[in-house]
C-alpha cells in the first residue's frame, strides 16, 4: 500500500497565543525544534521528541504538531499497531493507530487537540485507513485535572468524535479490564468491505461455540 501524505498549515490564535498546526511533518522538522518541558505523559520531553522523530521517519506514520515560538507544545501520532498488541495480528495496511495525543498543561482547554485532529484528517488520504485508538484510564492526567474517570472519559470521547471516530466494542483484555477505558475508530471512506471485516475479527478473539 501506497502512503500518501499531504501536509497542510494553520495558525490560530488562542488565549494564551497564537500556534502554528502543522503535519504530517517530516523527522527534520520536529528536530529543528523545542519540545515543552510539560510534555510528559508517556516519557521525558527529550526521548518523546526522538519517538516522534522516528515514527515521522515511518512510510505510514504521521505526526502532527502544535507550535508556539518554536517550541512543540502539542502532538498528535498515526502509526502501525504495536507489533506485541492484537491488532497488528491481521497485518492489515489500512489499519492505523491513533497512537498518542497531547497537549502541554498550559494550552490545555482551549481546544488544541481538536485542532490537531481537524488538520490530520483533511488529508483525503485518511479515507483509505481505518483509523483506531484505545483510551486507557491509566494514561489520563487526572491528577493534574482534578476530574474523574468518568468526567475525563467524556472530554476523550468529544475530542475523539470531533473527527468522526465513535466508540467500538471489544473484547481485548486490557480495555475490559476497566469499564472507563474503551475503543473508538473511524472507518475510512474508501475501506473495503474485507478490512472492515478483519478488523471485527481482530476486536472479538474469544467468541464462545454454544
Amino acid at each position: 500500500m501506497k502512503h500518501r501524505k499531504t501536509f497542510f498549515s494553520q495558525k490560530i490564535k488562542k488565549s494564551a497565543g497564537l500556534l502554528q498546526f502543522e503535519g504530517p511533518v517530516h523527522p527534520e522538522r520536529i528536530a529543528s525544534l523545542y519540545m515543552d518541558e510539560g510534555l510528559t505523559a508517556f516519557r521525558r520531553p527529550s526521548q518523546q521528541q526522538k519517538a516522534l522523530e522516528g515514527i515521522a521517519e515511518l512510510p505510514e506514520g504521521r505526526v502532527i504538531l502544535a507550535i508556539h515560538e518554536h517550541t512543540i507544545i502539542g502532538y498528535v501520532t498515526f502509526l502501525y499497531p504495536d507489533p506485541m498488541e492484537r491488532w497488528s495480528e491481521a497485518k492489515m495496511d489500512d489499519l492505523l493507530e491513533l497512537g498518542a495525543i497531547e497537549v502541554t498543561k498550559r494550552f490545555r482547554h482551549q481546544h488544541v487537540a481538536e485542532n490537531m485532529l481537524e488538520l490530520a484528517f483533511r488529508d483525503d488520504a485518511m479515507e483509505d485507513y481505518i483509523i483506531f485508538t484505545t483510551e486507557y484510564y491509566w494514561h489520563w492526567d487526572l491528577k493534574g485535572t482534578g476530574l474523574d474517570v468518568w468526567a475525563y472519559r467524556k472530554i476523550m470521547e468529544k475530542v475523539m468524535a470531533s473527527v468522526g471516530l465513535e466508540w467500538f466494542a471489544t473484547d481485548d483484555p486490557e480495555i475490559c479490564s476497566h469499564p472507563a477505558n474503551c475503543m473508538m475508530a473511524r472507518i475510512g471512506k474508501r475501506v473495503t468491505l474485507e478490512s472492515i471485516q478483519a478488523f471485527d475479527r481482530i476486536r472479538f478473539q474469544n467468541r464462545f461455540i454454544f
